[in-house]
């Protein structure tokens, strides 16, 4: 409700007044947005009840949250081009219908293995909605103030969606684990609904429909790819298995560029890999995705298991964050045409870096949270409001109307692998503290944070550094 709120009072101040149906194709892609990050967020904090009521290990467990980020890490990049080469609008509803049935399975079923099989179906239908969803966005409104503004709004959604998970998960598992699931169905359909009255109708691209071996080399690619880097915690970095797994995905993987070089009409255009902006913005979202959810993570241990909090505790002290990024996202929009995407990504990974190294300085076994939690959170919520938006703008500034859902799936497919990898290494380090010390506590964190914070500062110097550059070279 925050989200809509803002949205209302925030018309976009542009020389062309968007009409009842453009608003209205906004709040269709939006709440798609929206509910993809409530989903996420709310199944995360029903997972002990889940394992009580079903029997599940903590291993089958992690695969309820695994399962989806497999399905939607794995087939973002496809999702992104399939849009472009077979009408947004078609597959945008296709995957929207699939995602609700797949909320409705995941609320009824009595079996560990369907639940996780319905997580991984959720998560491919994500996949297409969510790059189809920002190259339906990119598209409808023109590159500059109008597009820049929707994205803004856009990103409130988001933000809204998984800070409003992590307090409904709480009121909802108490009620009963199954509707967290059951939740998000009406509201899917209903979005439907309206997409199928609202979106209007678009051409698919005239080529790049026939490349199967690209297909199949990037699907099975990412996959395999995503796979092992979730499983890897759990199997050994060094095991025979994990090693030969980025083997065989890093083997499909250039299969994959070597049949999108030969192909006549390849799925996807390689040059625009070589576009240093759109890279830019690439690895930057993989910092800024794979520090902050890494660093949720172990708040998210740190505050219940060594501070003893319970999830709804947990969730309002970290809520201020949520409350920063709906209140401050809409204004991203008006930075960006002041001061550039550049800058703005600048100052937002400078106060995420700031915000890990308040935290990692000051915390200890029994911080104080309005001197040791709030600032970092503070910090964080000031970074994903700059940041988030900016680097949006930046993966899709310049590229045509025909290849906006390949890089709406890039630039988001980047996120998801940035965050996986990051995560999953984080996960390692959390482990490895907790067995070499006497007890949990702050210490087993120290690692960890060491790691999330030199993430986002490789992030900031890589977007510097063409300024640095541009600076000190002779004129």
């Amino acid at each position: 409700m925050l989200a809509f709120v803002i949205i209302a009072d925030t018309a976009p101040s542009t020389g062309h007044t968007w009409t009842p149906r453009l608003w209205g194709v906004l709040a269709v892609l939006c709440v798609v947005l929206f509910l993809d990050g409530l989903d996420v967020s709310m199944v995360g904090v029903a997972l002990p009840s889940i394992g009580s009521e079903l029997g599940l290990s903590t291993t089958s467990l992690q695969w309820i949250v695994n399962g989806y980020v497999l399905g939607y890490g794995g087939l973002l990049l496809l999702g992104g081009r399939t849009a472009d080469l077979l009408g947004r609008r078609r597959v945008f509803l296709i995957a929207l219908a699939v995602f609700a049935i797949a909320s409705l399975v995941g609320g009824f079923v009595d079996n560990g293995t369907l639940l996780i099989a319905s997580r991984f179906v959720k998560g491919l239908a994500a996949a297409f909605t969510a790059p189809t969803a920002m190259s339906i966005l990119t598209t409808t409104f023109r590159e500059g103030p109008a597009r820049n503004r929707a994205l803004s709004i856009f990103s409130v959604f988001g933000a809204s969606g998984y800070s409003s998970g992590l307090i409904l998960g709480g009121l909802l598992t108490s009620a009963g684990w199954r509707w967290t699931f059951l939740m998000p169905v009406p509201f899917a359909v209903l979005t439907l609904v309206a997409g199928i009255i609202l979106i209007p109708r678009d051409r698919p691209a005239d080529n790049g429909g026939h490349d199967i071996l690209g297909a199949a080399t990037l699907v099975s690619g990412m996959l395999l790819t995503v796979y092992t880097v979730v499983s890897a915690p759990d199997r050994g970095w060094t095991d025979p298995l994990t090693l030969g797994s980025f083997a065989l995905a890093a083997a499909l993987l250039a299969s994959f560029f070597f049949a999108e070089k030969r192909a006549a009409h390849p799925l996807v255009r390689l040059s625009i890999l070589r576009v240093g902006s759109i890279m830019r913005a690439n690895l930057a979202i993989m910092a800024l995705f794979g520090s902050y959810l890494s660093f949720q993570f172990m708040m998210t241990i740190f505050l219940q298991s060594v501070l003893g909090w319970s999830p709804l505790k947990m969730a309002l002290g970290l809520l201020p964050t949520g409350v920063i990024v709906a209140f401050g996202s809409p204004f991203a929009g008006r930075l960006i045409d002041a001061f550039g995407t550049t800058r703005m990504i600048i100052a937002s990974l400078t106060s995420f870096s700031i915000g890990y190294l308040w935290f990692l300085f000051s915390g200890s076994d029994h911080p104080v949270y309005a001197v040791t939690i709030l600032p970092s959170v503070i910090l964080l919520g000031v970074g994903f409001a700059l940041g988030f938006t900016s680097i949006m703008v930046q993966a899709t500034a310049g590229v045509d109307d025909s290849e906006q859902g390949l890089a709406s799936g890039l630039v988001q497919t980047s996120g998801q692998v940035g965050a996986a990898l990051v995560l999953a290494l984080t996960t390692a380090l959390v482990a490895v503290g907790s067995d070499g010390a006497d007890g949990a506590g702050f210490h087993q964190f120290h690692s960890a944070l060491i790691l999330v914070t030199g993430v986002a500062l490789l992030g900031l110097m890589i977007t510097v550094a063409p300024m640095l550059r541009k600076a000190i070279s002779p004129s």
